[in-house]
């Protein structure tokens, strides 16, 4: 069974911008597109930087200040004060870029996403050449595999292939993402060999397993 990727999933071709955009075209494409961020890019379409609306807001939440921060202020307040000064992509970016490669798991990404507490992943391929990005709901997007084809996938590549179980012998009934697994396999290790594989099929929500088994094998003696 192959596990998605995350070019299964990610969103291409993406929107970029160079380093020498103008600020004001910057807060343009944001509003054109709907989007909360865009990647710098460099001329060998490698991301050097990310703007975000945070990093335009800079400008207003400071606007009227005539001072920078006094020299014993923190680098994270120059930082600001900086981007309230910026012109163009290069002097208002985040300089990291927080990136992925375009054949990595797709659970992979989502812990990332979620222990960093990141929005999106830009995608890259392996030149390091932004391909794509990968949203949160871009992940969450697994989910609305039709419940057919979810079964089909188990069917066939659960129990047919892995544990050679025929379609009189076993089946699948999905509703709403939720597997259940029925009929009757040779061993009690198989049955429940046959939920974790079903697990990790894509789109499934949770798997109820009601298969029989004509052995116990669990069971010394």
């Amino acid at each position: 069974m192959r596990e998605p990727v995350v070019r299964d999933l990610m969103t291409h071709p993406v929107v970029s911008v160079v380093p020498a955009m103008p600020f004001k075209n910057l807060v343009r494409l944001l509003d054109q597109y709907q989007i909360g961020a865009v990647p710098v890019v460099d001329g060998r379409d490698r991301p050097v930087g990310v703007v975000s609306e945070s990093d335009l807001l800079a400008k207003e939440d400071l606007r009227g200040a005539d001072r920078p921060p006094p020299a014993f202020a923190t680098g994270r307040r120059w930082r600001w004060w900086g981007k309230s000064r910026a012109m163009t992509a290069d002097t208002v970016m985040t300089r990291r870029v927080r990136v992925i490669g375009q054949d990595e798991p797709v659970a992979a990404a989502a812990r990332r996403l979620v222990r960093e507490r990141l929005r999106r992943l830009y995608v890259v391929d392996g030149d390091g050449r932004l391909v794509g990005v990968l949203a949160r709901r871009d992940v969450l997007r697994v989910f609305l595999r039709p419940d057919a084809e979810i079964a089909r996938a188990v069917e066939e590549e659960v129990l047919r292939r892995c544990l050679w179980a025929a379609p009189e012998q076993a089946r699948a009934e999905v509703v709403d993402g939720v597997v259940t697994l029925t009929g009757t396999v040779d061993r009690r290790s198989e049955a429940e060999r046959a939920a974790r594989l079903a697990e990790s099929i894509p789109g499934v929500v949770a798997v109820a397993n009601e298969l029989n088994s004509t052995v116990d094998d669990r069971i010394p003696g």
